[in-house]
C-alpha cells in the first residue's frame, strides 16, 4: 500500500484516506462491537491480522518495503478511530510501529529480512523500552560482547506477549549508550517472562515483566546505538505531548453521552457532551500545531500544559458517561466503565515526571477544576522544567 492520502495544503490534514476508511470499517465491523468480550478476556491474534491486512501496521514503514510511510497527522488520526473502538486492540498493535521505525531507519541485516513482513503485517512486534528514562539506573544492562551484545535485568513493562513474533529491547551500557536489538519474542535461553500481569485496565493486552539473564543479540540484529543522552532527548519529544488514543476515547465518551440523552430525556447529558465535543475539537487543533507546526524541540511547556488538558477531559468526559448511566455503567458489558478504566491507563502510560507534575498542578491551580484553556497559550506559563529534566515512569 502507498501513501495515498491527499491532504490539504494548508494544514497539512487528510482530507480522505483509504487507510482511515479502513480504520473506520476495522472499528465499526470488529473493534467496537468485540470490545466488551476482548476487555474481559485477550485481544486475539486475528484482530491484529486484521489491522495488518487493512494495512494499518505498514503506517510507520517505508513504501519500498511494502508500508505506506503515512503522514504523522494521518497516523494520528487512526490511531483515535482504532483505541476510540477498542482500547487494548490499539494498544498492542501500536507496539509494532516503534520496532518498524527503528528497522526502517538502520542498515543491519536484520532489516531486509523482517521490515517487509512488518511492514505487510505478517508478523507482529512489541518493544521493550520504558525503563531507559530510569536513567542512570540500568534495569536492563547491555554489554559488549564476541558477536553481538548481552542483555541483562529486568524490564517491567511488556505488552503484548503471547502475541508478538518479536520485539526491540533497549538496554544501557555503563558507558551511557543505548542499544536497541530485535529479538524473537518467546522464551528461550537468557530470555524468561512472568505470568500476564492483572491490571485494573487493559488485563487483555497481555503485558508482563521480561527478565534478561545474559540474552545475547547477534550483530545482525542489533539495529541501534545511540548516546543515552541523545536517546532521552528524543524521547522526551514524544512523552511532552498529548497521546491521539485519549481523541477517540473522548469522541467515544461523547457519542455514547448523547445516546443517553436521546434514551432517557436526560438533556445535560447532551448538554455535556456538546461541550466536551468543542473541548476536543480546540485541543485537538492545539495538538496539531504543536505536533505539526512548532519545532519539536521549542514550547514543551506549552506541550505539557496541552498534555494536561487532554487528560482533564479525557476524565471529564469518561466520568459523566458513567453518572449518565447510573447503576447500569457497572455492569462490565456497559462500554461506561470500561472508558474510564481506559482513560485511567492513558493517563499513566508514558508518563514521566514532568508530566505527572503538570496534569497535578493543573487540577491544584486550575481554577475550580475547570480547564484553564488559555493557559497553554499565555507567554511565561510556569516552567515544569520539562527541558531539563529526562523524567522517569
Amino acid at each position: 500500500m502507498t501513501a495515498d492520502a491527499p491532504t490539504n495544503s494548508s494544514t497539512g490534514s487528510p482530507t480522505d484516506s483509504p487507510l482511515l476508511r479502513a480504520a473506520h470499517r476495522l472499528a465499526t465491523d470488529l473493534l467496537a462491537p468485540n470490545a466488551a468480550d476482548v476487555d474481559t478476556g485477550t485481544v486475539p491474534r486475528s484482530h491484529l491480522d486484521a489491522l495488518g491486512q487493512a494495512g494499518l501496521l505498514g503506517l510507520a514503514a517505508p513504501v519500498a518495503d511494502g508500508g505506506s510511510a503515512a503522514p504523522p497527522r494521518l497516523q494520528r488520526r487512526i490511531a483515535e478511530v482504532l483505541a476510540g473502538a477498542d482500547a487494548a486492540t490499539w494498544f498492542v498493535g501500536a507496539q509494532h510501529h516503534g520496532p518498524v521505525r527503528l528497522l526502517a531507519d538502520s542498515d543491519a541485516p536484520a532489516r531486509a529480512e523482517l521490515l517487509p513482513r512488518l511492514a505487510r503485517g505478517e508478523l507482529l512486534a512489541g518493544t521493550a523500552f520504558a525503563h531507559l528514562r530510569r536513567w542512570p539506573d540500568r534495569p536492563v544492562e547491555a554489554e559488549r560482547v564476541a558477536g553481538g551484545w548481552r542483555f541483562s535485568g529486568v524490564a517491567p513493562w511488556y505488552t503484548g506477549w503471547g502475541l508478538n513474533d518479536v520485539f526491540s529491547l533497549g538496554g544501557a551500557t555503563a558507558a551511557g549508550e543505548v542499544v536497541f536489538g530485535i529479538v524473537p519474542a518467546r522464551v528461550q535461553e537468557g530470555l524468561a517472562a512472568s505470568d500476564p500481569l492483572r491490571l485494573a485496565a487493559m488485563t487483555a493486552t497481555r503485558t508482563v515483566r521480561l527478565r534478561f539473564d545474559g540474552l545475547l543479540v547477534p550483530d545482525s540484529h542489533v539495529v541501534a546505538r545511540v548516546p543515552v543522552d541523545r536517546w532521552l532527548h528524543t524521547d522526551r519529544r514524544n512523552t511532552v505531548m498529548p497521546n491521539p488514543a485519549a481523541f477517540g476515547l473522548v469522541a467515544t465518551a461523547v457519542i455514547r453521552l448523547r445516546e443517553v440523552a436521546d434514551q432517557t430525556g436526560l438533556a445535560p447529558a447532551g448538554r455535556a457532551a456538546d461541550r466536551f465535543s468543542e473541548r476536543l475539537e480546540r485541543l485537538r487543533e492545539r495538538t496539531d500545531r504543536l505536533f505539526d507546526e512548532v519545532p519539536p524541540d521549542d514550547q514543551h511547556d506549552v506541550r505539557l500544559a496541552v498534555r494536561a488538558q487532554v487528560g482533564t477531559l479525557l476524565v471529564d468526559a469518561t466520568t459523566a458517561l458513567v453518572v449518565a448511566g447510573g447503576g447500569r455503567s457497572m455492569t462490565l458489558t456497559d462500554p461506561a466503565q470500561r472508558l474510564a478504566r481506559e482513560a485511567a491507563f492513558l493517563l499513566v502510560q508514558a508518563q514521566t515526571r514532568p508530566a505527572r507534575e503538570e496534569q497535578l498542578r493543573y487540577w491544584a491551580d486550575g481554577p475550580g477544576g475547570e480547564p484553564d484553556d488559555d493557559r497553554a497559550e499565555r507567554p511565561g506559563a510556569t516552567s515544569t522544567g520539562a527541558g531539563d529534566v529526562g523524567g522517569t515512569p
